[in-house]
Order: structure tokens, then sequence, then C-alpha cells
């Protein structure tokens, strides 16, 4: 899945990496369960839970067409 996402995103000029990080995200409870789980696909941003968080507006028009297209695209299983 993560293949067919990176190929989506190149095509709109983003490049994903893949990555495990530590944290806690939704998305922990269905990779628990095996399911193929995508997760951090929304904007680009710095200075993650601190006072100064922020997004960079920049980031937000492409992330969302990514998202649409992997909504059109993946497989459901």
């Amino acid at each position: 899945m993560f293949d067919q996402a990176a190929e989506i995103a190149s095509g709109l000029g983003i490049t994903l990496e893949g990555m495990a990080t530590g944290g806690g995200s939704d998305g922990n409870f269905t990779a628990a369960m095996g399911v193929p789980t995508l997760d951090g696909l929304g904007a680009d941003g710095a200075g993650p839970h601190t006072f100064h968080e922020h997004i960079f507006v920049s980031s937000v028009a492409p992330r969302t067409a990514l998202l649409a297209n992997l909504m059109m695209t993946l497989e459901p299983r």
C-alpha cells in the first residue's frame, strides 16, 4: 500500500518516506490489528506538540490532492 501511495504522491510532486516514529496515533490501533495503515499524510509543519506548533499553508492543497487520489485509487481489503 505504501508503494502505491508513494507512486501517487510522486505524480503530485510529493516525496513520501516510510519510517517508524514514536508517539500516539489512531493508526496504532489499526496497525496493531494487522490492517495496512498509512499515517502522517496531513499537512507539513514544525514544532509538533509545542506552543509554536504550526503547519505550512503551502502544503495543504498538495496533501489534500494526495488524500483525494488515494481515496479514489487504493483497493479496499
